[in-house]
This record gives structure tokens, sequence and C-alpha cells, in this order.
């Protein structure tokens, strides 16, 4: 089974690379973020016709989550248990959904950005990991066996290597120590990266700034994850960044990531 994520930016700006990319690399689930549509915008026609089952979660043109499966999509479930919300009263935002794809729960995730370090997204967003890992560490402890996908754009680049200059993101939210640290604490609650070790760094990343010319100077961030349960990784044979995604007229300023699992 092939599992794949990606921050789109747009679904409806760019529904037929989406389709293009499912059909070139058959890919069987994938997970979307930053759809930026609302339910009753969202282009499903295409998907359908490829055979491909569709949730989605979009409340407004910001945010928004889905997956597309041609392997089954049940028990869908939109953000998980204690996911806070933004704002005076707390409002939820389209951050999170999950669905159970083949056997293998998969959650589309969507971290908040955080900004800058001294704005009220960085504790939003580190309140939005602290609950995350509550979640999926409770998930492991009701089921040790469980095969669980965490994917998407975590807007968190982990070590060093995953920017192209440290230097020029000193002071800047993503590679913050508290935004690291919650990372590493789902990590430790038993997720690991079932990429890296295919696609070893440095200088590999998954985003690209539009401005500056970032993709053709190589100037990017690797903050694009699938994080597997430990079931999940034992099934894993192989894992690739697709660069091509991010070239031509029209593209995401991310590049997918697809993991390749053993049936």
């Amino acid at each position: 089974m092939r599992i794949a994520t990606w921050n789109v930016n747009s679904i409806r700006s760019r529904i037929d690379r989406v389709e293009a990319f499912l059909e070139r690399q058959r890919i069987d689930v994938l997970a979307l973020q930053e759809t930026k549509a609302r339910e009753d915008q969202f282009p499903l026609l295409g998907l359908e016709g490829l055979g491909y089952e569709v949730a989605q979660y979009g409340t407004s043109q910001w945010n928004g989550v889905a997956i597309a499966s041609r392997v089954g999509l049940d028990d869908v479930q939109l953000g998980f248990d204690q996911m806070p919300g933004y704002g005076v009263p707390p409002v939820a935002e389209a951050r999170a959904l999950g669905a159970t794809c083949n056997g293998v729960r998969l959650w589309s995730l969507y971290v908040p950005n955080g900004r800058t370090l001294d704005d009220p997204h960085l504790a939003y967003k580190l309140d939005w990991l602290a609950r995350l890992r509550e979640a999926a560490a409770g998930w492991l402890a009701a089921d040790p066996g469980a095969q669980i996908a965490l994917t998407g754009d975590w807007n968190i680049a982990p070590t060093d290597e995953d920017v192209w200059d440290m230097a020029v993101f000193a002071g800047s939210t993503h590679v913050s120590p508290p935004e690291r640290a919650a990372f590493a604490a789902i990590v430790d609650a038993g997720y690991a990266d079932l990429a890296r070790a295919y696609t070893p760094g440095p200088g590999v990343y998954t985003y690209w700034d539009y401005k500056r010319l970032r993709f053709a100077r190589r100037e990017g961030m690797r903050i694009d994850f699938v994080l597997g349960s430990p079931a999940l990784a034992t099934r894993v044979t192989g894992a690739q960044i697709d660069r091509e995604e991010r070239k031509g007229k029209g593209a995401s300023d991310h590049a997918p990531v697809i993991v390749e699992l053993a049936d």
C-alpha cells in the first residue's frame, strides 16, 4: 500500500495536479492539507471517477484537511479528542481528520504555523501539539499493536539539517526549541519518522517558499512528515519526496511525501 501526504495549498487550484499525481505514483491513500475549501466547494468528481472515496474537513477559505482513499475509508473523525481551538472563545479550526483505510488509522494534520515567537498563535501551536501528543499516546496505550499514521504539514523543522541555513531562521518559528521539543515528544510517545531513512539529508526538503527563487536555489525546509506507530513502522519498504510536484506552473509550495508499506 502506498500512502502520501501533501500540503496542496488550495485543492480547487490544483485538483488537476492531484489527480495526475495519484495516477502517476499509484497512491492508495492521500492525506491533503491546506485544502482551502468548504464541503460544498471540494472538487470530488474526478477523484471519485478514479475510484477514490473522499473525506474532508473544511469550514472556510483557510486551513482544511482531507483524505482520499481507494482502499476503504471508515470511522471518519473530524478533529482529535481535546483538540484546542483558537480565539476567545476558542473556535475549532479544520486542522485534523482521521479515517481508517485498509487497517491503517491515518490522520491528515495541518499543524498551526505559529507565525512569530511572540505571536499568540505560537502558544496555540504548542498547546495543539501537546494535545495531539496526549491523544496519540493514548491510542497506543489502548492498543500497542495499532497501525497509526500521523501525516501532514507539521510546520516544524525538527533538526538543523532540515533547513537550508539555520542563520536565516535564527529567532524564527519552525526551528525554536519549544516547537522542536513538541515534535520530539510525539516521536518519544512511540511514533517514528517513516521517510527519513529513505530520504536522508541534509538538503532534502519538502517546502520551498515561492519568494526569491527558493526552489531553484535549493533553499527549503523539511516540515512535512509521516510519523508511524511501531506496528506500522515494521511494514515500511520505501519512501520518497516527489520533487517533481514542486516544479512547473501552478505548483504548490510543498512536495508530497510518499511511504510504501508491505502488505
